[in-house]
């Protein structure tokens, strides 16, 4: 099964697969963000962040592969009485445009090692001065619990990896942590988390 068609599968289900209220760490980190600037959002899904960042003032540009991800993303965004400028993309076909955004946001965003790479090589060109790249994801040890995320180790990262491919990014913020987390029906219970804030030096 293509990527497309099974988050269009899972996202063609009643509901909000990974619920609409924002991810707890983007919630709490929101003053390390430039004020009223520039997001993107990779993998965004059903726009709960998204959403979640222009009610708060922020210039949102969502990216995802599944349409129907981007289709729930508009229509909470028409709840909400703000814009999201969604993308219909596969992450491989993106292109990182070079001082672009304050801001680029990793929510559960789970890569193959290759692409991530890649994607990591053009996110610190595409921040402008002062930027901020901002994730929470799922380490190896998640697979213990089995509460959300992929169940494949290689698509599971941890922090020494995030700070060496994004070695060009002043860490502000780094730690690998189990915390409660009860995203939607999909990610509920205890879980093993990587969290990582890198700032753009001028």
């Amino acid at each position: 099964m293509s990527e497309r068609l099974k988050w269009d599968q899972r996202y063609s289900e009643p509901g909000y697969a990974y619920g609409t209220d924002p991810n707890d760490f983007l919630k709490a980190s929101l003053g390390y963000l430039p004020a009223n600037g520039s997001v993107l959002c990779l993998a965004e899904g059903e726009g709960r962040n998204s959403v979640f960042l222009a009610r708060h003032g922020y210039k949102v540009t969502a990216v995802d592969v599944s349409p129907v991800g981007m289709e729930k993303t508009q229509a909470l965004a028409q709840k909400h009485g703000v814009q999201v400028t969604s993308i219909v993309a596969d992450l491989a076909e993106f292109t990182l445009e070079p001082n672009q955004y304050d801001a680029i946001i990793s929510i559960f965003c789970h890569l193959p090692p290759p692409l991530r790479k890649t994607i990591y090589s053009h996110i610190p060109e595409s921040l402008k001065d002062d930027g901020i790249f901002l994730l929470e994801g799922y380490t190896p040890k998640q697979l213990e619990y089995g509460t959300g995320g992929p169940p494949i180790k290689e698509l599971l990262t941890n922090l020494h990896v995030i700070k060496e491919e994004l070695s060009s990014l002043e860490t502000i913020h780094g730690i690998e942590l189990e915390r409660e987390i009860h995203e939607g029906k999909l990610h509920n219970g205890l879980g093993a988390v990587v969290q990582y804030i890198g700032k753009k030096s001028k």
